[in-house]
């Protein structure tokens, strides 16, 4: 989500005359996009603000503004904290964005008001700062779940959809410049509703509208997945066969202090029904190691969970409390640091061991995959990910088969993180 609000915010300066710099020394403003979700990503913001004071030497002039969602939920108590911004401006105020920075001329300005309609529908963003064959599309806004340890109905607000016509438009103009693969994006996309039309309705429409165009999603909630979605999903090639969906834990009573309105037996249960329908899908997750009261045998419900479900890949992180949440201001951070990184460490060692299994069983298969660009590790092989949204490296040249290509690759090896196999060139992702 912030790489796609960093290209609107992109698209809104350079329609009011800016211009933007490969070379941060020639830059006079300086926007740094936060998320709040962890307190360790907050405090490497704090660390980047003091890294790029050294510029001012340079240009006195220079203006540092704090947008995202660290702006909306710590609002002025940066300024305090962090004498040397210019700016705040939340997520609902990229619109004004302009005039926040000229009005930071004269005086600190905050501007962190959240809105109940903003989607940004009238705004196309172009992809000013990210190469590549794939766009992110944002087709909704806000969070209404509440779970007890997140800050984002906080910091992004109230739910609210864009118009299916906008979202057409945007990936229309993605189609046109080079763009062979869409990620649909929403803190919740399973809760789009416009009018008449739902999260089902709109992936269909867009998968039969955009036939030459690869599409994924994300993130869905495990509480309103539904077997019209699984549908839909299974009956259209180019829906890519990959969902995240964060389980958080495996532990029903941790589940429910968490506020995440399912339970094991649900979650378990949707990993199913994607598996009975299409038994190639790949399922990632999130999952969040030493919650508030969590016992042992809390901990160990979501190993068994997490080898039942078959996770492919996994985002792991210890809880970490995070102010102004309902767990923050009800709930004990009561498991001790040392029982959380024990935990954690547990659950990342059984999740590589489950990946390096979920990999090894693809040796001897032959998936498409779109080539994305040239390995970081061997200019002689290429890069790119199946639908099932593994990545390969295959020997190739870039030059014969640009990005955007679709090949065959029989697999041959693997390690937990990534497939390796030979290539035959299929053709253009786009018709």
């Amino acid at each position: 989500m912030n790489v796609a609000d960093s290209e609107l915010i992109a698209s809104v300066l350079t329609g009011n005359n800016y211009e933007l710099t490969a070379e941060i020394k020639d830059a006079d403003v300086i926007l740094i996009n936060t998320c709040s979700i962890r307190d360790n990503a907050e405090q490497r913001i704090y660390k980047r603000i003091n890294e790029l004071q050294h510029l001012r030497k340079n240009n006195s002039g220079l203006k540092i503004g704090i947008i995202g969602c660290m702006a909306e939920r710590v609002g002025d108590l940066l300024f305090e904290k962090e004498g040397n911004i210019n700016f705040l401006a939340g997520p609902d105020s990229y619109r004004n964005i302009s005039s926040i920075i000229e009005q930071s001329s004269n005086e600190r300005v905050t501007d962190i008001l959240l809105s109940n309609t903003e989607t940004y529908e009238d705004i196309l963003p172009g992809k000013h700062l990210e190469d590549g064959i794939t766009a992110f599309v944002p087709i909704m806004r806000g969070c209404e779940n509440f779970c007890t340890y997140c800050v984002v109905p906080f910091t992004r607000g109230k739910e609210r959809s864009r118009p299916p016509w906008s979202i057409e438009e945007e990936i229309e103009l993605h189609s046109k410049n080079n763009v062979f693969e869409i990620t649909l994006l929403g803190q919740n996309v399973n809760s789009y509703s416009f009018e008449q039309t739902d999260f089902p309705d709109l992936l269909k429409n867009l998968a039969e509208k955009f036939s030459n165009l690869r599409f994924r999603f994300a993130t869905s909630h495990p509480k309103d997945l539904s077997d019209k979605l699984i549908d839909v999903i299974a009956s259209h090639p180019n829906i890519c066969k990959s969902i995240h969906l964060p389980m958080q834990s495996g532990s029903s009573e941790i589940l429910k202090r968490m506020n995440r309105k399912y339970t094991r037996e649900w979650y378990l249960e949707r990993v199913a029904a994607i598996m009975k329908r299409m038994p190639e899908c790949t399922i990632s997750t999130d999952i969040i190691a030493g919650f508030c009261g969590e016992t042992e045998q809390d901990h160990q419900q979501t190993l068994s969970a997490m080898k039942e479900a078959g996770f492919f890949h996994a985002f792991m992180f210890k809880y970490s409390e995070r102010p102004g949440t309902a767990a923050a201001k009800v709930l004990n951070d009561d498991v001790p640091e040392e029982v959380k990184t024990k935990r954690l460490t547990e659950i990342i060692n059984l999740q590589q061991e489950i990946s390096y299994k979920h990999n090894e069983n693809d040796v001897g298969k032959t998936f498409e995959v779109m080539i994305e660009g040239t390995s970081k590790r061997n200019k002689d092989e290429l890069m790119g990910r199946t639908s099932q949204n593994k990545v390969v490296v295959f020997p190739g040249n870039i030059g014969t088969s640009p990005p955007g290509t679709i090949v065959k690759v029989q697999i041959s090896n693997v390690t937990s993180a990534t497939l390796r196999g030979e290539s035959e060139v299929v053709g253009s992702a786009k018709a």
